[in-house]
């Protein structure tokens, strides 16, 4: 990717930052390093629509021939209106400035160009040309002016996102899995497939994904070359043309992406660290808003996984992020926690990119290489799932891990609902309660609920049947910062959530360099599951009933 540096170069009466031109450019070439005369620089008149043409083609051409960046000033350029109806030019600029503004106009100056220099129609077709144009505006006002005025909530609803690609639900014997199971762990199995960890499923579901859509393309910083974490390691050379670098820029990598889905393909976006985003969160919302400000017709289908969140030493806060504010409407948000997972889930979102939804992954660094669940289990390595109907995990499915098999588990008493990084973290914390002998393993179970933005109605099916249920998010505690906090009132609104519950997350501070101090840890969910349970004998327990209630 080859670089244009576009400046504009014009003063306005009051401005609190004196705008000085030459300052950017040298400060532009001394990031490169280069000499005055190693970076050429193109100048434009900007109110010369045709030296505007003529300076960008140059710079262009040149940073495509010498793979070099260049400089384009756009010199001269008038404001000719202000930013809003609320704009006070007047508090900085005359009467006569303002006047002088409004008064040139760069399309008269370009018919005279085009009439007089170009040769290009005559002074009488350019002004039918613009009296069409005046006429087709006000007809489209007044059309729109007659169009039937929104009164109904829902139909603000309907237009939030494409509608969502129905897919069947995970077989019940997918969606219960008994911790204690050996039959995956272990470098292969009786089918002599190898079990692996979370970052080799990535690939491959990515490489399964560019297989079988055409329309797919995969976009990010370094991904040619295996991307952050290599999880894009050997697609390029596979996909030719498909696997596409970019620049350090996340607003220029999400606006490519948008042009992607309008053209009809299928974007894959790489954010390489989930700080990141926040560099490109004005174009972020507004790709997420594009279906509903068009009422449908222009939808951004495309996923977006987002590296770097949560557990980790490296790089401080800006590396180990671990806040969830944006979560716009029109978003749907997915965070697994082992590969099998994430392979299932990722069919099922490549489903609902292509017909237009926007699907946001959070990926766990803790979890892209991790082997064991304690000790050297291996436990965390799974089996590549195969391609089918079967093992596809959309976004109401959420999945139980419990200590015995599940025609044993009418002694589940209580559940700690929790995703990405969490279910380790809540599946260890289970084992030291045990070992505390607070309860019986086969007493807890661990709910991972990858779905993020709203509440998965597998969720709400099981999450009434227990005694006490801990809710143990890994994003920060406090307002805007996680998501299963929002998630609490509406299940108590939807009269399914037990009265017994608590809820903990990290502290709401931020990630130090080269310690996890601040993230969720085994103690912090002992000491929420503690409270439930001991809650819970307080109460007398109502897990008989609820279980007889809902068989």
């Amino acid at each position: 990717m080859h670089h244009i540096f576009a400046f504009t170069k014009h003063s306005l009466v009051g401005s609190f930052i004196p705008f000085d031109t030459s300052c950017y450019i040298s400060y532009t070439r001394s990031l490169f390093n280069l000499r005055g005369d190693e970076i050429p620089m193109w100048a434009a008149n900007g109110t010369d629509m045709l030296d505007v043409y003529d300076k960008t083609l140059r710079a262009t051409e040149y940073s495509r021939k010498k793979a070099a960046p260049s400089l384009l000033l756009y010199k001269d350029i008038t404001r000719r209106f202000g930013h809003a109806a609320t704009d006070r030019q007047f508090a900085y600029l005359t009467e006569d400035e303002i006047l002088g503004m409004a008064e040139s106009d760069v399309i008269s100056s370009a018919v005279v160009q085009a009439v007089e220099q170009q040769n290009v129609g005559t002074y009488a077709e350019w002004a039918d040309r613009f009296e069409e144009i005046g006429v087709a505006a006000s007809r489209a006002f007044d059309a729109a002016s007659l169009e039937p005025k929104i009164t109904d909530r829902d139909d603000m609803m309907s237009v939030v996102s494409q509608p969502m690609v129905q897919v069947p639900r995970l077989p019940q014997d997918k969606v219960t899995e008994s911790v204690d199971r050996k039959n995956e762990s272990g470098p292969k199995n009786n089918n002599n497939k190898k079990a692996e960890v979370m970052r080799k499923h990535m690939t491959k579901v990515l490489a399964e994904t560019l297989d079988k859509y055409p329309d797919v393309v995969y976009l990010g910083e370094d991904v040619e070359h295996g991307g952050y974490y290599l999880v894009s390691d050997g697609l390029a050379k596979k996909y030719p043309g498909r696997v596409i670098d970019f620049p350090p820029d996340e607003t220029t990598l999400l606006g490519a992406a948008m042009g992607y889905s309008q053209a009809g393909l299928t974007p894959i976006v790489e954010i390489p660290y989930a700080k990141y985003l926040d560099c490109g969160v004005d174009t972020f919302y507004e790709l997420a808003i594009s279906n509903w400000l068009t009422n449908g017709q222009r939808p951004n289908g495309m996923i977006v996984r987002v590296q770097g969140f949560d557990r980790g030493v490296f790089g401080g806060n800006f590396h180990t992020h671990n806040m969830l504010s944006h979560m716009p409407p029109g978003v749907d948000v997915v965070c697994f926690s082992n590969g099998r997972d994430y392979v299932r889930g990722f069919r099922n979102a490549i489903e609902q990119a292509r017909v237009g939804r926007v699907v946001v992954f959070i990926d766990c660094t803790n979890l892209l290489n991790l082997r064991h669940l304690r000790d050297k289990d291996r436990r965390w390595e799974t089996l590549y799932p195969p391609d089918d109907v079967c093992e596809i995990m959309g976004f109401d499915d959420v999945r139980t891990y419990t200590s015995s098999l599940p025609e044993d588990r009418m002694n589940a008493r209580f559940a700690i609902v929790t995703y990405g990084n969490g279910v380790v973290t809540s599946l260890q914390a289970r084992a030291s309660v045990v070992d505390k002998g607070l309860v019986h393993e086969d007493e807890v179970d661990v709910i991972d609920c990858p779905y993020l933005s709203g509440i998965p109605k597998g969720l709400k099916e099981v999450i009434g049947c227990y005694d006490g249920v801990l809710f143990a998010d890994i994003c920060k505690e406090g307002p805007g910062s996680n998501a299963l906090s929002p998630m609490i009132p509406q299940l108590k609104k939807d009269d399914v959530l037990p009265s017994n519950w608590d809820f903990v997350a990290a502290p709401r501070t931020y990630n130090p360099l080269g310690s996890m101090i601040t993230f969720l840890n085994e103690e912090d969910v002992v000491e929420g599951l503690s409270r439930v349970i001991f809650r819970a004998d307080e109460l007398g327990g109502s897990h008989e009933v609820a279980l007889k209630t809902m068989g």
